[in-house]
Order: structure tokens, then sequence, then C-alpha cells
């Protein structure tokens, strides 16, 4: 009797665990998440495939020493939906979709982690395709690529596009010229204070970017080493600070190019900036935040279209890459953050509501074009 009620309690957790998966599909709209588990290379990743209106789904792949699953499948939920909103601003024939590895990124990576990693995604059958991340590098998916046809942003010797932070760190830069545009009626940043959260891959690069402009920069970075040596490069012209602390910083703009969530309730009192323009996923812990952020007077810049240079690139990759129009897509961010400011200024909502609503109105054409019918066995983009 004992042994069926064990029985009965672990299987009311398991209905438990599965109906609240199911419910983060729910509330995020997601199509499909996998598990994924390969034992004797330690691989233990999440793939979540948003929506594929657009067309097959396209994310990253990260690997972090998160603390639990839980957290994991947050982060790859809240990750891919930002990449189908990131695809249908950036006006690609992509969804969104995400992978996340649960690992230490310095001593779990493998070979054969990676090449796992291939087979699953390859198992999908076209339906995502990834590449670098938080945590990974095009190095990483020379081994995936060996297993599936699915990866994208893989070293130039092996057939890729090469790196790209470049095209990233770009369209920030767009992002921050349409931003002072915006504000101060002139592109120039000379003389500007931006203060930037993590000098990595994106925030290194943006960051030269900045000096050639003339910009001074507050920066943080937990690598302290390499803050030192962009404060011995630089001189004057950049400043020290912390990465718990920098949001606090006198600036022109906030600029978070790490982790996400750095918007939310402990921070936005106080930020003291007039804009917040980055490379960082998911920056607000809530829709509410940027709300909170139009009601301060704080401009904000919606993320996944300030950060889609390098999408635009593996995306651009998959057609046949051509560097001249990746970099006049990713300098139309630009143009495009202008006409969201103009939206949000226009009906008095916040940035990124007028975001969200260009690309649901994008989603809502594409979905109604594909009701016409190709022929029998025509994928999503009609090949």
């Amino acid at each position: 009797m004992k042994t069926e009620h064990v029985r009965t309690d672990i299987r009311e957790e398991k209905q438990t665990m599965m109906r609240d998966i199911f419910e983060l599909m729910d509330q995020y709209g997601h199509e499909q998440v996998v598990f994924c588990r390969h034992p004797r290379s330690g691989l233990k990743a999440i793939i979540a495939i948003h929506n594929t209106t657009m067309g097959p789904a396209l994310g990253g792949c990260r690997m972090i020493p998160y603390s639990s699953t839980d957290e994991a499948l947050e982060d790859v939920l809240r990750l891919s939906k930002g990449m189908t909103y990131k695809c249908g601003v950036a006006d690609v024939d992509f969804g969104g979709g995400k992978m996340v590895i649960i690992g230490d990124p310095e001593r779990d990576k493998s070979p054969e982690m990676f090449r796992a990693v291939g087979r699953f995604v390859e198992g999908l059958n076209g339906r995502f395709f990834t590449g670098t991340d938080m945590g990974t590098n095009p190095e990483d998916f020379v081994y995936a690529a060996r297993e599936s046809r699915s990866f994208v942003g893989l070293p130039a010797a092996h057939g890729g596009s090469g790196d790209t932070s470049i095209p990233t760190a770009l369209g920030v830069l767009q992002g921050l010229k349409a931003t002072a545009k915006h504000l101060w009626g002139t592109t120039d940043l000379h003389g500007r204070t931006i203060a930037i959260q993590g000098v990595g891959k994106v925030g290194g690069r943006l960051l030269e970017l900045l000096m050639e402009e003339g910009a001074h920069c507050i920066i943080a970075d937990l690598n302290e080493s390499k803050v030192r040596q962009y404060k011995e490069k630089y001189k004057e012209q950049v400043e020290l600070s912390e990465v718990n602390i920098i949001h606090r910083s006198d600036c022109d703009i906030f600029s978070p190019c790490a982790r996400g969530g750095v918007i939310n309730d402990q921070t936005l009192p106080e930020l003291r900036c007039q804009a917040i323009v980055g490379s960082a996923n998911n920056q607000l812990v809530e829709d509410r935040h940027g709300d909170l952020l139009h009601e301060k007077g704080i401009l904000y810049a919606p993320d996944y279209l300030v950060n889609a240079g390098g999408l635009i690139q593996v995306a651009d990759e998959l057609e046949g890459f051509s560097e001249e129009r990746v970099l006049a897509k990713t300098k139309a961010i630009y143009d495009m953050l202008l006409q969201i400011y103009e939206l949000s200024e226009k009906e008095q909502i916040p940035t990124c509501r007028a975001a969200d609503r260009l690309v649901v109105e994008r989603l809502e054409k594409v979905a109604d074009l594909r009701r016409i019918l190709l022929g029998w066995g025509r994928d999503a983009r009609g090949r």
C-alpha cells in the first residue's frame, strides 16, 4: 500500500512538471520545446522554438552554468520569443528559436559535446538554425557542423560568414546615433558620455567604435584585466566602474551589453541617464519596466532591434552571404529605430510597445500570405 502511494506521488509530480512546462509555453506562445541529454559528454541542453510563421527558427546557442533547469528553461523561453521579434523587426524570413546548454564554458566544453549538439539540432530537420551566443564561439560549432547543416556563423575558413560581433556592434552604434538624433537633433556622439555594461565580444567592439566617434565611455566588466587594458589604451577617454553599479552612472546613454534583466524594480529608480541603448537580450525583466521607463522619461531602444546585426549576418549567410548586403541592412536599424521613436511619440506609448506592434503587424501579414498554398511538398519559405 505504501509503495502505491509513492507511485501515485511520483505520477502527480511528473504531471505537475509537464503542466508547468505547457503553462510556460502558453504564457510565451511557444510551438516546441526539446530537452537534450547526452550522458557521456555531459550535455544537458534545451531547444525552444517560439514561432515559425516567418520561416524556420533562428537563434544562437549559449552555454551558462545555470543554477537550475528551471532557470535555463525560463531563459531559453524568453530568449527564443525575443528572436521572433528580432527576426520580425529585421525583416528576415526566419522565426524565433534559441538553444541553451547548462554548463561552465570554461570547464565543461568538449568536441564530443558539440557533436552531440549537432546531432540533436539535425534531428529537427531544418526547423531550427543556430550558432554562437554567450559562452560559445564559432570554433565550437565547427564540431557541431560535422553532424548537421543547420549551423551558422562558422569561421570563414569553414565556409561561414565569420564573427557576428562586428555587425552587432555596428547595429548598436546605429541605435546610438538614431537616439542622439531623436534626443539632441544630431547623430554626433563626440563628447557624449556612454556607460557600457560588459565589454566582451560586442561591448568591446562597440567601445572601439565609440572611441573613433570621440565619445567618453564609462565601462565595467567581470573581467577586470580587460577593463584595465582598455583604460591603459584609451586613457582619459575611458572611466572605470563596476558591473553592479554602472547603471547608476551620470551619463547620457546607458548601454547594457552583457546579460539581460538589467532593467528591473531595483535598478530602474537608480538610473541617471537619458536613454538606454545596448546589445544585451531581454534587458527589461517585464514589459511593465518599459512602461515605467516611458513614465520616467528615459528613452528605451528595444534591444531586439538594436542588437539585430548579428542575426542579419547569419540569416544572410543562409541565403548566400554578401557583406555589402549585411552592412546595408544593419545600417537600416537607424531608420527603423527612428520610426519606432516617432510612433511612440505620436501614440504616446512606450517604445517597447511600439516596436512590438510593428512586429505583430508583420507576422499577421505573413501569416495571411502563407494561407496561399504553393504546392505539395513546398516548405514555408516557398522553396
